[in-house]
């Protein structure tokens, strides 16, 4: 066990140079991987008896895989939701659940699967769920969010951007320049449809434009079933694809009220008929927690830290925010890409 201390120890020492002047942080401990999730409470009323309101961190990339960054295994998105969920079920002193939704969305799939989740959740305990917009709950985000009982933005949350994104490219050309030729043998002439060595022909174009407007459909469906108090004109608009601010989406009627996290937890003490409340977070054991604006999940996190846990490493984990679903449909918003 020196030993092995002592070899962290030295990857500590190398990677310094990576944080520059920036923030560091190191954790270095024995930490098993696949935890199951705690919760820890962040602010209690002081008496005896009180329900618990308990909070669930959406946060990063949507996608139904392991987000971890280098050398570490990470954690999947649409699991801890589900696990998180189970917890709140699971616990009879649990009233209601507030979702802290910071994320540009993600795949198709795992926006809808954590979508039904939700609903499952709801219908199964009665239990009310608030959503409650960060930074960023737009696309996939705002998808999940249609799922809640209440939805409360900051004025300044990014959130909107309703449509599908399927993006290809093709370096077919830039190959043939070098001569470079590649050739894939397939069953049908639309397999390799999308694919970066081919051209994609008008007809393989059709077939995927047809998908992204299956997919948008049913976006625009959900929004239309949760969403009955936005006025009919403005549909052709907010289903384009624009984002929007929160203040601008409360006036669309797309969220049902303009705050902050304390609004959230209050809304849901009042939908849960709670005249006092626990307040809680569900998270894995490692994951930092002190209060309402905690920072992220470790597993989500965007700034320039450094965590090493054990032989787990984690750089700067926005760099790998794609990468566990690098192809498919997805609800997402990437300013980067046109």
């Amino acid at each position: 066990m020196q030993t092995l201390y002592r070899f962290v120890l030295l990857i500590a020492l190398a990677l310094l140079p990576l944080v520059g002047c920036g923030p560091a942080t190191f954790v270095v401990g024995v930490a098993p991987g696949g935890q199951s999730m705690t919760t820890t409470p962040i602010e209690r009323d002081g008496r005896w008896g009180s329900q618990h309101i308990m909070i669930i961190d959406v946060t990063g990339m949507i996608a139904n895989a392991d987000q971890g960054g280098l050398l570490s295994a990470g954690d999947n998105p649409v699991a801890r939701l589900t696990e998180g969920l189970r917890l709140a079920a699971n616990d009879n002193r649990v009233s209601a659940v507030v979702l802290r939704l910071n994320t540009p969305g993600g795949t198709v799939t795992a926006s809808d699967m954590m979508y039904r989740e939700v609903q499952r959740f709801k219908t199964k305990t009665g239990k009310p769920v608030v959503m409650v917009m960060m930074d960023v709950a737009a696309s996939g985000g705002y998808y999940l969010a249609c799922a809640g009982d209440h939805i409360i933005a900051y004025p300044s949350t990014v959130t909107g951007s309703i449509g599908v994104i399927f993006q290809t490219v093709s370096v077919k050309p830039a190959l043939s320049r070098i001569g470079v030729e590649a050739e894939a043998l397939v069953s049908g002439p639309n397999k390799a449809a999308g694919s970066p060595l081919e051209t994609l022909e008008d007809s393989q174009r059709e077939i995927l434009q047809g998908l992204v407007d299956r997919f948008y459909a049913d976006f625009v469906t959900v929004v239309r079933e949760n969403r009955t108090d936005v006025d009919a004109d403005t549909w052709d608009m907010i289903t384009d694809g624009r984002v929007f601010t929160g203040r601008r989406a409360y006036e669309l009627g797309l969220v049902d009220q303009l705050g902050d996290i304390r609004d959230g937890i209050s809304k849901a003490k009042e939908l849960s008929g709670a005249s006092t409340a626990d307040v809680f977070v569900a998270h894995r054991p490692l994951d930092y927690v002190s209060g309402p604006y905690s920072q992220a999940p470790a597993t989500a996190r965007s700034d320039s830290s450094t965590q090493i846990n054990l032989l787990q490493i984690n750089l700067d984990d926005a760099l790998s925010t794609v990468h566990a679903a690098d192809s498919g449909m997805y609800y997402l918003w990437v300013p980067e890409l046109p």
